[in-house]
């Protein structure tokens, strides 16, 4: 019989965003086995219609299952905000994670915080996912949303900090310059990698930033704990993309600042 202690936490994204989920999982369970999935054959997915998103999602899913998970992170905003409740169903007794869930239960502990700016994918702005998860605590709440596409092409290209970036940046926060936001979600596991470069970016410099990386690797945390799950001698990290290998190796190890033993490329079904 299989030790679930033992077994490994699935994690899957579009792309390279979700390793801002592994890097955080790591730092919170650095004795736990990772197997990562980056969809980078069809990246990006927040302009991509729901059913297709749906569809990419439970192909994801069911390898992670096939791998003997025992748990699955959703690191990706857009399959949060379309297709969580089937990958919960499809998951059966495995527990099921999502980076939109974790963002909100960050940001509405905050005390006195009634104004919530939240950044994202087309896909993950027009479902309005954060918008109904923030209103379901606090429907007095003042929520607002601004979409953000170039910042995963730019994410993936390694495109941080240069003078397009900064642009980039620029076009899309200065929605905020006139606002009362008092936080700001992430929302997209992309989004973490311009952490740094977003306050200098931001008129008012005092917004509190949500990372909902950071989030996501402290429930994992808690609920291994809750069902007796933690492993204590683990700590292998698995990659696998559907196209492109070597350039996600290279973007995995600088990011996460570790060696891989390599990236391997699946075909899904």
């Amino acid at each position: 019989m299989q030790d679930l202690k033992k077994a490994p936490i699935g994690i899957f994204d579009s792309g390279i965003g979700g390793l801002t989920v592994a890097k955080a999982v790591i730092d919170a369970l650095p004795n736990e086995d990772i197997i990562y999935f980056g969809d980078t054959a069809r990246v990006p997915y927040g302009i991509k219609s729901e059913e297709t998103v749906r569809a990419y999602a439970l192909q994801i899913t069911n390898f992670l299952l096939k791998r003997g998970v025992k748990m699955i992170l959703i690191a990706c905003n857009t399959v949060s905000a379309s297709a969580k409740e089937e990958i919960i169903q499809a998951a059966g007794e495995v527990p099921v994670l999502d980076v939109i869930t974790a963002g909100t239960n960050n940001a509405v502990s905050l005390p006195d915080h009634k104004n919530i700016g939240v950044i994202g994918t087309m896909g993950t702005v027009n479902s309005r996912a954060y918008v109904e998860a923030i209103h379901a605590h606090d429907p007095t709440i003042n929520v607002q949303q601004e979409a953000c596409p170039l910042l995963v092409p730019l994410a993936e290209e390694g495109w941080i900090e240069n003078e397009v970036a900064q642009k980039t940046l620029h076009y899309y926060l200065d929605a905020f310059d006139d606002s009362d936001i008092q936080s700001l979600i992430l929302g997209c596991t992309h989004y973490p990698l311009f952490k740094d470069v977003i306050p200098k970016i931001l008129k008012n410099g005092n917004i509190e930033i949500i990372d909902s990386a950071e989030s996501i690797a402290e429930s994992a945390k808690t609920k291994l704990a809750e069902l007796d799950l933690l492993n204590t001698s683990g700590g292998d990290f698995q990659c696998f993309v559907s196209d492109r290998p070597q350039r996600f190796h290279e973007l995995a190890e600088r990011f996460l600042g570790r060696r891989l033993n390599g990236v391997e490329v699946v075909a899904l079904d």
